[in-house]
């Protein structure tokens, strides 16, 4: 974790701050020990939601785009390969001095350490608790402008960029829920989860609609649901799923909600976008969802909901309709 590794660094490592100016970290989890970053100087790089909120209660400076000039940088290297390369080409073009690398072996660090050393100089690494942290010195602004990427589209004619759920296309789950949605859905229709929007693009083909909210918690995957989902009934909403509060009942909720924050699967995430798939929901609201086969949200869904219906599916994804969400008892 960045919280043992920066340590020894900083403590007879090599590795040395600049005296004065702004530090950027870029994507800490919600939960990271920034020890060793002086918090006066730290500025969060954080573009999901929960833990950019997270950060904000913690009393740091936080923001979802990178701005200005910084001093130094610290990149917690992500999941996606694409994403962690343009943010690490991010941080090198807007840093003045030393940037620094952390990551665990399961998110491809050894990978990103090697392609470096290739161009430039490393220094370090520290390895502990299964990853490793090193660093460069201050790099030429375009040292790694071939890695930069952003919002691009599709063979499909989507909006996706790095690190977006399913960038590489339309998700094969989506598309199954997307074609068992019906013709009549409400007025007010929401896309808890929405990603870069295809489920809201189907649902605006539908009779009657009015509204479509679609609340998705990554500001990036956001943007990019903007330039594909240009209805102005469209209404986007940079929130939670799990504690998202519309100003009136949802009519219909669709949604085909994540279940890993990290590599490991937590279906409990899911089960939280059930319970808040009630809680938004009008007393004769509908729910439309699809989820992996594997996961267990059967019994979640009939604690909330009077009616719960399997609709098909295949062998890996599962389509669920709900109806009349279920109230506690005060």
């Amino acid at each position: 974790m960045l919280d043992s590794r920066l340590p020894l660094a900083l403590d007879g490592g090599g590795l040395e701050w600049p005296e004065s100016g702004p530090i950027a970290v870029f994507a800490p989890s919600a939960d990271a020990d920034l020890d060793g970053v002086p918090k006066d100087r730290a500025e969060i790089i954080q573009d999901y939601y929960p833990a950019h909120a997270a950060w904000a209660a913690r009393g740091f400076n936080v923001n979802v785009l990178s701005e200005g000039r910084y001093s130094a940088a610290v990149v917690c290297l992500p999941r996606s390969k694409l994403e962690a390369r343009a943010m690490i080409a991010k941080a090198c073009a807007l840093s003045d001095g030393v940037v620094v690398i952390d990551g665990q072996k399961t998110d491809g660090v050894e990978s990103i350490l090697k392609a470096m050393r290739a161009r430039v100089t490393v220094h370090g690494p520290v390895t502990k608790t299964h990853g490793k942290l090193f660093w460069i010195d201050a790099p030429a602004a375009d040292c790694f402008a071939d890695w930069e990427a952003g919002p691009a589209l599709t063979e499909g004619g989507f909006w996706t960029a790095p690190g977006v759920f399913s960038a590489d296309g339309v998700d094969l789950a989506s598309a199954l829920l997307a074609d068992a949605l019906p013709q009549k859905m409400g007025k007010q229709v929401c896309d808890l989860g929405a990603g870069w929007g295809f489920l809201s693009a189907h649902v605006l083909t539908r009779e009657g609609v009015e509204a479509v909210h679609l609340v998705e918690a990554g500001y990036l995957a956001l943007e990019c649901a903007k330039r594909n989902v240009t209805d102005p009934r469209a209404r986007f909403h940079w929130a939670d799923g799990t504690d998202w509060t519309p100003e009136h009942k949802i009519d219909t909720i669709v949604m085909n909600p994540p279940f890993h924050v990290g590599r490991a699967a937590e279906p409990q995430i899911g089960q939280a976008f059930v319970a808040s798939a009630a809680r938004l929901l009008a007393p004769q609201g509908h729910l439309w969802m699809v989820a992996n086969r594997h996961l267990p949200y059967e019994a979640e869904l009939k604690t909330r909901f009077a009616q719960v219906e399997e609709i098909g599916g295949d062998a890996r994804f599962k389509l669920f309709h709900a109806s009349r969400p279920l109230r506690k008892r005060r």
